[in-house]
């Protein structure tokens, strides 16, 4: 009888343990929310050249993208009503000083594209 209790024992330890793993790598999903794609590319008003090193960001700052050497970003957000994106020039001594630009979007797609033109400072 001891044999018998004790493998029953360790028969229960493995499941838990079993359904403990499961949990942990395929548990719940935390984001339960809609997510939209925002893609776009940032030029220089005056050039129509792109613009390299300009931080893209949603309102809050928490989520964030640089734009590459082709002035395009992209990233997944949040789908909620009025998004609101913040366009900075973070390393004005590489590629001239551009005006900061703020955007709300209204969204209704699952995916936007944005073409953005920024002011150099004088």
């Amino acid at each position: 009888m001891g044999r018998k209790w004790l493998r029953n024992i360790v028969k229960g330890v493995s499941l838990t343990s079993a359904l403990f793993v499961f949990q942990a790598c395929y548990g719940t999903p935390q984001d339960l929310g809609f997510d939209f794609w925002i893609e776009g590319q940032v030029k220089s008003k005056t050039t129509g050249l792109p613009i390299r090193g300009i931080k893209v960001s949603v309102a809050d700052g928490v989520q964030y993208e640089y734009t590459d050497e082709n002035g395009r970003f992209g990233f997944f957000t949040e789908k909620v009503e009025g998004v609101k994106l913040q366009f900075q020039d973070v390393d004005s001594t590489e590629n001239r000083w551009y005006q900061h630009r703020d955007t709300l979007l209204s969204v209704a797609k699952e995916q936007v594209f944005l073409n953005i033109e920024l002011e150099e400072k004088k």
